[in-house]
């Protein structure tokens, strides 16, 4: 290592301890980076002070250098995609009405879990599908709120936090959070994460997807819908993989009604995504809901599955299909929450909660009118 001598230098006086020559040598490694002085009258000097010296080095690189976040140091991942810091816990006003996992320390569903295994459907009542008609009524709203934040540069953390306030607003609860110890108010799956991703502080780039999760619990009722969103400028194909996926879901919603088979909805679902070249997951599927999170019917997205129950008026519960871009099979990083696909390439789900009436159905979180208008279809036109 050796000095650099500088044109033209102001005048300086050597840094070395009880030197006060005039010094015209600067440090190379200062230059590099940008630290001010370091100025020797000789290479002696120099060489006589490195011990010393390159102590200034060290705290500098210590500033400027920015570590990766690695919370789980030798994982393989399968895509491109990397976890971020989370932001702190959210509370929420006593005043609000929790669900029963709300304030258990692992956020244990005592409700669903007694009745688990069990394939009864309940049929609503009038009074309960009002009940759920207001929940999925408030998870509308919360959700359009997301939407309207979606661009580069805004964090899942902040959709997040957008989410959570909304809830509170509207006097809801949001259900996913603490639930089962989930830590969040919603989900969002970025790209290669098939659901369940954790909101974090990472910035949405130009081009990617996220899906948005919303679910609320109002007056003992939750209300579940999802959407997947462009960020910017998205390739054909992930438009066509998302547009596809939206498209599946609606036929699946267009068989609803009295009498048929919970197990025929995956098959309408994996022949329009296949006849597009992508594949439907498998692990995951929809779920009977009320004044349960989860519950019976399940409600597979995928072809000769064995969901068990028939469709009758009163029964209320999901659709929404995960479609993948490459294969079907999903792995899970060690958060124990997002589910990622496993050859990387990208996903994209759709969800809504409905009720079956007596001649079809009623879509309870539609946007808008009737079955309403993705908003991926706006940001298409836009």
């Amino acid at each position: 290592m050796a000095t650099a001598e500088v044109e033209n230098p102001t005048l300086h006086t050597c840094e070395t301890v009880g030197c006060d020559k005039e010094a015209k040598l600067q440090c190379p490694s200062c230059i590099k980076l940008q630290i001010q002085g370091s100025f020797f009258c000789s290479q002696e000097c120099f060489k006589g002070s490195w011990g010393e010296h390159k102590q200034v080095h060290k705290k500098v690189k210590a500033k400027q250098e920015v570590k990766p976040y690695s919370p789980w140091p030798g994982y393989y991942f399968t895509g491109k995609l990397r976890p971020s810091p989370r932001g702190p816990l959210r509370d929420l006003p006593l005043t609000i009405d929790r669900p029963d996992y709300a304030d258990h320390p692992e956020g244990y569903p005592a409700s669903e879990m007694s009745v688990r295994g069990n394939s009864y459907i309940k049929q609503l009542s009038k009074d309960e599908i009002e009940g759920l008609r207001a929940a999925c009524k408030y998870g509308r709203e919360v959700l359009d709120i997301a939407a309207a934040m979606i661009k580069p540069g805004i964090t899942t953390d902040d959709i997040d936090d957008a989410v959570h306030k909304a809830c509170i607003e509207r006097n809801c609860y949001p259900s996913p959070l603490n639930y089962r110890g989930f830590p969040k108010s919603c989900c969002t799956s970025v790209n290669e994460v098939i659901c369940h991703g954790i909101p974090d502080q990472r910035p949405l780039e130009d081009g990617d997807i996220v899906n948005v999760d919303i679910t609320v619990y109002y007056r003992g009722y939750h209300g579940d819908l999802n959407e997947t969103f462009f960020v910017g400028k998205v390739d054909d194909r992930i438009k066509e993989l998302v547009k596809v996926t939206y498209g599946s879901m609606m036929q699946a919603i267009d068989i609803v009604k009295p009498g048929v088979k919970y197990r025929d909805v995956g098959a309408v679902i994996q022949k329009h995504c296949q006849a597009h070249g992508f594949s439907v997951v498998r692990t995951y599927c929809g779920h009977g809901i009320h004044k349960l999170f989860h519950t019976a019917p399940n409600v597979p997205f995928y072809a000769k599955n064995k969901a068990v129950g028939v469709m009758k008026p009163g029964h209320a519960f999901t659709i929404e299909p995960m479609v993948n871009d490459g294969v079907w099979k999903d792995a899970l990083w060690p958060d124990d929450w997002t589910a990622v696909t496993t050859d990387g390439k990208w996903s994209a789900q759709f969800e809504h909660t409905m009720i079956v009436t007596d001649t079809g159905v009623e879509v309870l979180t539609a946007r808008g009118a009737g079955h309403g208008r993705p908003h991926f279809l706006d940001q298409m036109d836009s």
